[in-house]
């Protein structure tokens, strides 16, 4: 429970303030509340969220309104299946939205809700997976379908996969132990500069980056004495 609390006080504040007019924030199901999604809307923004357990509420209506797709005239579900390969993967996920909670979800500007089953198979050893996961939106279908919210899920996972992915495996910051006063703060904003100096000098596997300039301390040091725009 402190954890969740913890999570959605660090959205808040990194929301606070923004302009968020013209754009769509999207965030993980840590960080799904209605709170946040309050902050959004009322910040002029829209927003796609993750639903999963620590929402069971909002994630029991979304799962059972999927599972019982109505069969009307006025059902307007709209899907779209991408095909990918992304970390020696082939995926396949299929987005499907509906606006048919709108009037019923008691949630912060919802609009439509989203059900995306993703098939994963392995390149290298064939081993296949299954996946499931339900969001919401305040975008309307018109101006978001099955294929735009596709793209945005995408992109979230993209941004998600390039910086806390290389953090917490190349960088090992799950496994640090430093977790006192401003110290994990800190660390976490060398780590961001670290990301950011790298990738500004062309390198785009970090882990290849980090192996180059610890094996040479000649290496090392010109990269940390080096003008960074040089």
């Amino acid at each position: 429970m402190l954890h969740q609390y913890v999570k959605n006080y660090l959205a808040h504040q990194l929301l606070a303030g923004q302009e968020l007019a013209g754009t769509v924030t999207t965030l993980d199901a840590l960080h799904t509340s209605r709170a946040t999604a309050q902050q959004i809307i009322d910040q002029g923004g829209d927003y796609l969220l993750i639903v999963k357990g620590n929402q069971p509420t909002l994630y029991a209506d979304i799962e059972t309104f999927f599972q019982t797709r109505p069969l009307s005239e006025e059902d307007d579900w709209d899907t779209f299946t991408y095909d990918g390969k992304a970390h020696g993967r082939i995926e396949r996920p299929t987005l499907t939205c509906s606006a048919g909670l709108s009037g019923y979800l008691n949630f912060p500007g919802a609009k439509q809700v989203a059900r995306r089953p993703c098939q994963r198979r392995a390149v290298k050893s064939g081993k296949t997976s299954d996946e499931i996961t339900y969001a919401v939106t305040s975008l309307d279908r018109q101006r978001a379908g099955a294929r735009q919210l596709e793209a945005l899920w995408r992109h979230h996972w993209t941004i998600e996969n390039k910086d806390h992915c290389v953090r917490d495996e190349t960088l090992r910051e799950d496994r640090c132990q430093m977790d006192k006063g401003n110290a994990p703060q800190a660390l976490a904003a060398i780590k961001n500069l670290l990301l950011a100096v790298l990738r500004y000098r062309g390198w785009t596997n970090i882990a290849e980056a980090l192996g180059h300039y610890g094996a040479s301390v000649q290496r090392a040091f010109a990269f940390l004495t080096a003008d960074v725009y040089a």
